[in-house]
This record gives C-alpha cells, structure tokens and sequence, in this order.
C-alpha cells in the first residue's frame, strides 16, 4: 500500500510548465493522503487564479501517481486557500528563480 509520502514524492516528477520547476518546490502542494488502500487525496494550487495550464498540471498530478505507486484512484482538487505565495516555495525553488532566503 502505498503511503502518503510514496504520493509526495511521486509529485516531485509534477513540473509547472511556466517555471520549469515541481510543485512540491514551488510550495504548491498543501496535502497529500491516502485516505483507503488504493485511493489518494491531494489539494494542490496554482500560482494564479486563471492559470491556463490548470487542467494540465492536474493531469500530470493524477498521472505521476498512477504510474509511480499503487493508487488507482487519486482524488486531485485545485483549492485557494490559503493563496500561494513566493515564501511558500522551497529554499532551493526561491535560489533558483532568484528570491532572496
């Protein structure tokens, strides 16, 4: 059975395709469960409302996934609270696009 950080590990292979980095970097990740045995729950965000790469990263999330553990069934959901901002990327995502630490 598959845990919950097999699922958050497997959303590292997400790439935003705007910023060229992955989401759990990007800080877009707010919660990864597996909530029965084959079946994962995941709130993720966007950068902005009205992304229009939303479909496709929500695509690529239930994808990922599918392919790189043992969940059937992911239960993928875009949420916007709380709003993403730049804080919430990793220590390395904020080096890379150039952010102060």
């Amino acid at each position: 059975m598959a845990s919950d950080q097999d699922v958050k590990d497997a959303l590292y292979d997400v790439i935003d395709p705007e910023l060229n980095m992955n989401i759990v970097d990007l800080g877009l990740v707010y919660r990864v469960q597996v909530v029965e045995e084959n079946i994962a729950e995941v709130d993720f965000t966007l950068t902005y409302p009205g992304c229009p790469l939303g479909d496709v990263i929500t695509s690529d999330v239930i994808s990922k996934i599918r392919t790189q553990t043992d969940v059937t069934d992911v239960r993928a959901q875009v949420v916007w609270n709380p709003p993403w901002n730049q804080n919430m990327m990793s220590e390395n995502a904020r080096l890379m696009m150039g952010y102060p630490i």
